[in-house]
């Protein structure tokens, strides 16, 4: 692990889930618009990370922001932009939407 990814948090889909379900996190998904409309985890915000700029990055107060992509690739990329910015940690969902629909979770799916 190198020292960029010392703050890099990546959780199972089961423990995001668990944790959407208490209330104790939102999920941040960094795809694009038309990935997010043909499918999306339930309750999820969009904020695709090519509109990605620290100053209007989303914050719950009270809550862990989870960032979540197709695949784990673009959510952990946005992960080290928010720790190179100074933030000590950043979450991410391991795998993504993929892991997310391979662990049996539901989505929200387009038609």
């Amino acid at each position: 692990m190198s020292a960029s990814e010392v703050g890099l948090i990546e959780l199972e889909p089961h423990t995001v889930k668990a944790m959407l379900d208490a209330g104790e996190a939102v999920l941040v998904d960094v795809r694009e618009d038309d990935e997010f409309a043909e499918a999306h985890i339930d309750g999820a915000v969009l904020s695709p990370m090519s509109d990605f700029e620290l100053e209007t990055w989303p914050s719950f107060p009270g809550r862990k922001v989870i960032i979540s992509c197709l695949g784990g690739v673009r959510s952990a990329a946005v992960a080290r932009k928010l720790m190179a910015s100074g933030q000590g940690w950043a979450i991410h969902l391991k795998g993504g939407l993929n892991a997310w629909r391979d662990a049996g979770l539901p989505v929200v799916e387009q038609g």
